[in-house]
């Protein structure tokens, strides 16, 4: 644990904040140690990974590769023992907010993440997007899933953002219900 500058004695500290989930903007291609190392550590990490099959001249190979490029979430308590230890973890340039202070992110917007990862939806990245109607999902693996209501290609998508991040993703949902969010 100390290796990853975070000592015993913050870890088993009293918590006196409620954790709640934060963005780390990372160096590139770091994402996966990163993760490794704040697990390591003791603190709870979500880093969304999607297969992709790369081709190289002799062969072909699927990997997992960071859904957000640059960015790993944690769910702690800020304080400030604990935030100076993920600061001090190597690759981790910043906690993403404004003026150095950390933004954070709402539970719902982890989930909906998790969601559409686990659920195997077809889904790819989208552009951030802030304008469009908000709506809800009814019904199906989606259900109760908010997002803003896009047209692409003809396919009806919901974009999914995580706001600190700036960050979107875009979900097929042609044949589901929606009601506005």
């Amino acid at each position: 644990m100390a290796g990853f500058g975070i000592s015993p004695k913050a870890a088993s500290a009293e918590q006196p904040k409620p954790s709640s989930w934060y963005a780390l903007h990372t160096r590139a291609r770091h994402e996966k140690k990163i993760d490794a190392n704040l697990q390591h550590a003791g603190i709870s990490t979500f880093l969304p990974l999607v297969k992709e099959t790369r081709r190289w001249s002799d062969r072909r190979k699927t990997v997992d590769l960071p859904l957000f490029p640059c960015y790993v979430f944690v769910n702690m308590p800020l304080t400030p023992e604990l935030r100076l230890a993920v600061l001090r973890t190597p690759g981790v340039l910043a906690f993403v907010g404004k003026s150095g202070e950390a933004t954070p992110i709402s539970e719902q917007e982890i989930d909906q993440v998790h969601t559409v990862l686990t659920q195997k939806v077809p889904f790819g990245p989208s552009p951030f997007l802030k304008a469009g109607q908000r709506v809800r999902v009814r019904g199906g693996a989606l259900d109760g899933m908010e997002g803003i209501l896009s047209s692409q290609k003809g396919q009806t998508m919901l974009i999914i953002s995580v706001e600190p991040i700036q960050r979107s993703i875009a979900v097929s949902v042609s044949g589901y219900e929606f009601e506005p969010a």
